[in-house]
């Protein structure tokens, strides 16, 4: 998790569930050792460097040092940020990881080592070479690296599994709501940006039932070379899936019924036996093959392929005629732009809404200007009120192309915070504030519960949560 210098938000961030002896908290000695098992593995030596204990996890001197080093590396100022602040959130983190393997939450070596590739590719990338990236982190080989930089990961993803289960059990009711904005003295009410509401209208070129078949073809090809043993599933998907998000992993997704993956791939893969692959069959991205790996209960691993079929020059030409014939029917008033969208869009996310575009990050109409994705900013920031923008051509990650109109239907100056028409962002506000408060208190009665020691070189540190009781 990226490191937040505010003590109130790196707080929001951490919640954990515990199950050590209330009274395993002290401070370690200078006198005393601490080794990675606590408290059973306590010795009466002491070994160089670790200075803290978490139920199970050990923090050294040389970590904070490292943290250091990974956030100066990324672009980030280091230079208000004390030793104390950085141990204070190696603590939080370690709690998390330590709760989250007591609350049985599961992170799966093949999730782990899928994201370790899609990170060392782009280590490499951004640094030359593999060799560079081990010498980087003073590892002595390309394995020993890889063992190390696993563990972290795995102890990362561990921490960020644990968030989102307490931040996702916070609620907050609209009474909570108006309570929180009568509270806000008047000189005190957020000041929010200026702001745009925008519709659009996609047209999608068209693809042939040849091509279609081609693509349904090589994916049968795939499909008997991996049932006949001569390929493997991973290895198909890392060479061919036109899947930016898990190509790199071959194709590895772990789910259940509520992950937001499409209808029609939750239909296919929940359907399938353990060890079985799909036929190809066809989603709104493509065209795909599934290999269901493990079934844990109602959990699925499994891994996939997809291929889109390609667009001929013809059919682009085709959406951009027609497209310009809907820009211009709206120009002349014989439709309006949310008419239009509502019958010949395609684009079905929009189009029952009359194309009006919704922010992914507030679930609101409403798009901040200086929070507005570059891309989209850029198609619509010289557009008057009402003004319909030429055809436009998108291109996804898959590169299916598509042509589009755009237009802005409302604008909201830069204003101080109102009720009723900021709603949302002020219903954001006060979840979040309750959250904080929420974490608070946990913290409190979690930290009791967990064994924690901390060297006396740090215990006159002032940390955001009672580590050390007092």
């Amino acid at each position: 998790m990226k490191f937040i210098n505010s003590k109130a938000l790196l707080l929001f961030f951490v919640m954990l569930f515990a199950s050590f002896d209330t009274s395993a908290q002290e401070i370690i000695k200078e006198t005393e050792a601490v080794v990675a098992k606590a408290p059973v593995a306590l010795g009466r030596y002491k070994i160089d460097g670790i200075i803290a204990t978490v139920g199970d996890y050990i923090i050294l001197d040389s970590d904070i040092d490292k943290t250091f080093l990974e956030l100066s590396s990324q672009g980030n100022s280091i230079k208000d940020i004390t030793r104390c602040q950085m141990l204070g959130k190696l603590l939080e983190d370690k709690l998390y990881a330590h709760q989250a393997i007591q609350d049985s939450i599961k992170v799966t070596d093949a999730e782990v080592k899928g994201m370790m590739e899609e990170r060392l590719n782009y280590m490499v990338e951004q640094i030359g070479s593999i060799e560079k990236v081990v010498a980087y982190y003073k590892k002595e080989s390309v394995e020993d690296f890889k063992t190390y930089f696993f563990d972290i990961l795995k102890e990362n993803k561990l921490t960020s599994e644990m968030q989102k289960k307490i931040v996702d059990a916070v609620e907050i009711t609209p009474e909570e709501v108006r309570n929180f904005f009568k509270k806000i003295p008047k000189d005190e009410l957020p000041l929010f940006g200026a702001e745009m509401e925008v519709a659009q209208i996609v047209i999608t070129p068209k693809v042939s039932e040849a091509d279609k078949q081609k693509v349904i073809d090589k994916l049968n090809e795939f499909r008997k070379e991996i049932q006949s043993g001569e390929s493997s599933f991973a290895t198909k998907a890392v060479l061919y899936s036109q899947d930016p998000g898990s190509r790199s992993s071959g194709g590895f997704y772990k789910m259940t019924r509520k992950t937001p993956f499409v209808k029609e791939f939750k239909d296919i893969a929940f359907a399938l036996h353990e060890g079985e692959i799909s036929a190809p069959f066809e989603t709104e991205f493509g065209f795909h093959i599934i290999y269901v790996e493990k079934i844990k209960g109602q959990e699925l691993e499994l891994r996939h392929i997809l291929l889109a079929p390609t667009v001929t020059q013809e059919s682009l030409n085709e959406a951009k005629e027609k497209i310009t014939l809907i820009r211009k029917r709206i120009i002349d008033k014989e439709i309006t732009f949310a008419d239009a969208a509502r019958s010949t869009s395609d684009e079905k996310e929009t189009r029952a809404n009359g194309g009006t575009l919704i922010n992914p990050q507030t679930q609101d109409t409403r798009f901040e200007l200086t929070k507005m994705d570059p891309a989209l900013y850029g198609q619509v920031s010289s557009l008057k009120d009402n003004e319909i923008s030429l055809p436009i051509v998108d291109e996804e990650k898959q590169g299916k192309k598509k042509y589009k109109i755009i237009t802005v239907t409302n604008r909201i100056n830069e204003h101080v915070a109102d009720y009723a028409k900021d709603y949302i962002k002020v219903k954001d506000l006060a979840l979040k504030e309750k959250q904080i408060k929420a974490i608070g208190k946990w913290f409190d009665e979690k930290i009791k519960e967990t064994y924690v020691k901390i060297l006396v070189e740090y215990r006159d540190c002032e940390f955001t949560n009672n580590w050390v009781k007092k």
